[in-house]
């Protein structure tokens, strides 16, 4: 049906609708009869799928091939099966938690989708009320504003300056302009491009406000049709992730490589050694290959990615509960470099709760007029303002002086406006006055107000302006502003006839109405969040379009500032050239008057200087500097559509403090994944380094399933419970990490080689008093004492270490908080290893023997001196430190 022939009766007919919109009722009735207003998603995978995706990794490709060789090798041997029972146990264990895990994350990324789900203003029952956009349907009557993203496929009934950018559908990047009347559909249909009555899912509006009544929902849209051509954007893997993912990909290769070798050599020797080459070559094969099998095991932390990759789901979850939603992973570990968060004033460090407490005007009714018809904010039922926290207190303002909007509008009905534009820091509108005649008000930046003014009104007469009042106005400006006050001007200009069409030139020859100022508290937790900031060496950079005096009066109270000298007005940044201002940019602290083309210069400058920055917006012109920052922020409540779909994380509430909680949680996480990162390397090279000793050394002192139960205890317990550790008490009171720094960095290498070798060396001296207690004498031969003491050890040492992780640097004991996961998972790990070596069938399957209480207590007292040990290293780390300082 081609909509946009018709007039607004016939649109309004064909879909069933009204001006006043549906019912909620009918509209339920139509979402459950053509389903929700979304496009298709690509097929998630299958159950199988993600099974198959699971068993095609090489390393469980590897492990299945060995339970296959051993597998035969027993039965042709008559053998016990049981070390192919417990590799088989161990792939099937560790698809089904690498199936948990993926369904998990997705699951967090569902819930995570919810949270930021767009939303729409619609008429319903007669009210205007906020939806999901998901749930529109054909005849719902849609209000469109600036910045808004367009949410189905509509027809306008009404606009007021409309420009709509359709780059998405058309490739054109220029902004369309709109209009309400019906095309003419004479000469043929008209290209989708040139339907200027119509917006469509996918655009945005750039400029203006405007109604529409949905045409089309989901895949009936025109975006629908192309559905099939769009490709959704994937969440990139994170810098991290990619590291780590790499040398997983090395230390792969080059741990097969050695494999081959040593596969090699031990054929290689049996040859050599023999008396009769090929004598009991298949068990010398099968030999080599499980010692294979066993370094590859040790060496390939199969787990790091997937640990990893929890532990960023996890955060992400719990620091959308604390009112950041995280849309891409990268902008977690970017948290923890923030060196300077450069935030909007109104909203974000205040309450966004104006309300007019003074004023300087001739007439104080009339100026309240004014400014009460020169804004979109209505009275509510309850009799309150509702719309942008600005034009709600002018319009609360008016009510108090016994002005009720709705009955201003009623006898000054709005036939024409402009917009507010931040580029010229004002508002028109124009009414048609009761006597015949129309009125226009402008308001908006007292400078700019007062600069278009010809005269002034005193004593109920307009008075010519002159440049001595004009700075008595400019003097009262600065007066209101010194107050901290957010000042805002009103003017007026009547006309005998409408205009053909309103536009800025108009707004000029202005009569000045007078001065409001309003007030905006500072949100009570800011002040504290400003200091953490500093603590943490994190610079706050406030942005304001305000007065230059205001913006300096708060800054200095919140201790942005120390001195005035640090404001910089937007005029003056217009006077620097780039260069200067790169050179001389950590001087600014508060940015006031500014325009949004500014605000992309100081992120551009800040960054240039080398500075990881943060910047907020909520305006549709703000995306572009939100879109350069290193962290683009977005406000959920005051926010437009485009603005949050370039940001890299929204506030929920608006909220200095949540970006300040949102840094610590990043710090937290990205301190947990070292953690986690550092105690699985070390685990695994404690492996590599036993399994090669002691086949160098020709005994075997673990066994591929040994090594298999370990690292399933070493991967998936401690690791993430270590990733849920409590973020240290110093977190907030160290300098931004270096986001150039690799994964070794910080001492985490230096970790990984001792602690690797401090447990190899614990769990070969079990081994060797295993076989001392077992043999009567010290002997380099294959002991099952040994090895069963070796394991116990070994296991146990890892779930100790765990505790060590805990903090890097600091002691342990010195820990107040309690994380009872990794508690648990210790508790857990004890049990389990306990029952493969006391329960007697499974203590056969795995191969291992009874020992007795004096071997257990050896063993454990081994492990356990990994404690001690690490506490010494970190003492001696933290007094070397404190040297250096």
């Amino acid at each position: 049906m081609k909509h946009y022939f018709m007039s607004t009766a016939e649109v309004l007919n064909a879909t069933g609708s009204s001006e006043g919109g549906l019912t909620s009722a009918e509209a339920g009735r139509r979402l459950g009869q053509n389903g929700p207003n979304r496009l298709e998603e690509g097929k998630k995978s299958t159950l199988f799928g993600r099974i198959l995706a699971q068993i095609s990794d090489p390393m469980v490709l590897v492990l299945i091939a060995a339970a296959v060789i051993s597998g035969i090798t027993a039965y042709l041997s008559g053998e016990s099966l049981s070390d192919v029972f417990i590799i088989l146990f161990v792939v099937v264990l560790n698809t089904a938690l690498g199936v948990i895990q993926e369904s998990k994350a997705e699951a967090a990324i569902e819930a995570l989708k919810e949270m930021a789900a767009a939303t729409s203003k619609v008429l319903r029952d007669g009210r205007v009320v906020h939806i999901k956009s998901e749930e529109l349907v054909v005849g719902d009557i849609v209000l469109l504003e600036a910045g808004d993203a367009v949410p189905a496929d509509g027809r306008l009934i009404s606009c007021f300056s409309l420009k709509v950018e359709e780059a998405a559908l058309t490739g054109e990047s220029v902004p369309v302009e709109k209009t309400d009347a019906a095309l003419d559909g004479r000469e043929g249909d008209i290209p989708l491009g040139d339907r200027v009555n119509m917006v469509y899912m996918g655009s945005a509006v750039v400029y203006g406000r405007g109604t529409m009544v949905v045409t089309a929902t989901g895949m009936n849209t025109e975006m629908g049709k192309i559905a099939h051509a769009i490709t959704t954007a994937q969440e990139g893997e994170t810098p991290l992730q990619k590291k780590l993912a790499q040398l997983s990909r090395i230390l792969t290769a080059l741990v097969l490589s050695i494999c081959v070798v040593m596969f090699g050599v031990s054929i290689l020797r049996h040859f050599l050694s023999s008396p009769v080459p090929g004598t009991d070559l298949l068990d010398t094969l099968l030999g080599s290959f499980m010692l294979a099998v066993s370094l590859a095991v040790a060496a390939i932390p199969e787990g790091l990615v997937a640990v990893v990759t929890i532990v960023l789901s996890i955060g992400v979850t719990k620091m959308s509960r604390r009112n950041a939603i995280i849309r891409k992973l990268t902008a977690v570990e970017t948290l923890g470099c923030t060196q300077i968060i450069c935030t909007d004033k109104t909203g974000t460090l205040t309450q966004n709760r104006m309300t007019v407490v003074e004023s300087s005007c001739g007439d104080e009714k009339l100026l309240a007029t004014s400014l009460a018809l020169c804004s979109d904010a209505e009275l509510n039922e309850e009799g309150q303002a509702e719309g942008d926290p600005t034009q709600a207190a002018v319009v609360n303002y008016a009510n108090r002086l016994g002005l009720p909007k709705n009955e201003l509008t009623k006898n000054y009905p709005r036939v024409a406006e402009i917009p507010f534009d931040s580029g010229r820091k004002l508002m028109t509108t124009l009414h048609q006055k009761p006597e015949g005649g129309y009125i226009q008000h402008t308001t908006g930046a007292p400078d700019v107000v007062i600069a278009k003014c010809t005269g002034y009104l005193e004593n109920g007469q307009v008075l010519p302006m002159t440049e001595d009042k004009r700075q008595f106005f400019l003097s009262e400006n600065k007066r209101l502003a010194d107050k901290t006050l957010r000042v805002l001007a009103a003017g007026c200009r009547n006309w005998d006839t409408q205009p053909a069409t309103l536009t800025p030139e108009d707004e000029n020859d202005l009569v000045f109405l007078g001065l409001v100022g309003m007030i905006d508290p500072v949100r009570e937790e800011v002040p504290a969040a400003i200091e953490q900031c500093r603590a943490a060496g994190i610079r706050p950079v406030m942005i304001t379009g305000d007065h230059k005096d205001t913006a300096a009066a708060i800054a200095m109270q919140l201790g942005i500032i120390t001195d005035r000298s640090q404001v910089i007005t937007g005029a003056m940044l217009d006077e620097i050239s780039d260069e200067d201002f790169i050179n001389n940019v950590e001087h600014y602290g508060v940015y006031a008057r500014v325009k949004p083309e500014h605000k992309t210069r100081i992120v551009n400058a800040w960054r240039n200087r080398g500075y990881i920055t943060a910047m907020t917006g909520d305006g549709v012109n703000d995306a572009p500097s939100i879109k350069n920052a290193d962290i683009g922020i977005g406000m959920g409540i005051t926010g437009t559509d485009v603005t949050k779909n370039v940001a890299d994380m929204i506030l929920a509430d608006d909220n200095f403090a949540t970006i300040v909680s949102a840094v610590e949680e990043g710090r937290r996480i990205y301190d947990n994944i070292r953690k986690s990162i550092q105690f699985l390397l070390s685990s695994n090279l404690s492996e590599v380094i036993s399994i090669f000793l002691a086949t160098l050394l020709g005994f075997t002192i673990l066994k591929p399933a040994h090594i298999l139960f370990i690292n399933l205890i070493t991967d998936s317990l401690p690791a993430l419970a270590l990733g849920l550790e409590k973020g240290e008490a110093d977190i907030m009171k160290r300098n931004p990490r270096n986001p150039r720094e690799g994964i070794f960095a910080g001492g985490v290498g230096f970790g990984v080689f001792y602690q690797g070798i401090m447990v190899s060396l614990l769990t070969l001296a079990a081994y060797f008093i295993g076989e001392r207690i077992e043999n009567g004498e010290w002997r380099i031969v294959n002991s099952d004492d040994g090895m069963t003491m070796a394991f116990l050890t070994m296991s146990m040492a890892e779930i100790f270490h765990s505790y060590n992780m805990r903090s890097q640097y600091g002691s342990i004991f010195r820990i107040k908080s309690h994380n009872f996961y990794l508690f648990g998972s210790m508790i857990l790990s004890f049990i389990l290893t306990a029952v493969v070596i006391y329960v007697p069938f499974l203590r056969d399957m795995f191969g291992f023997t009874a020992i007795s209480f004096k071997e257990n207590m050896i063993a454990l007292a081994l492990a356990i001196l990994v404690i001690p040990i690490v506490e010494l290293v970190k003492l001696v780390q933290r007094r070397t430190a404190a040297k250096k300082a």
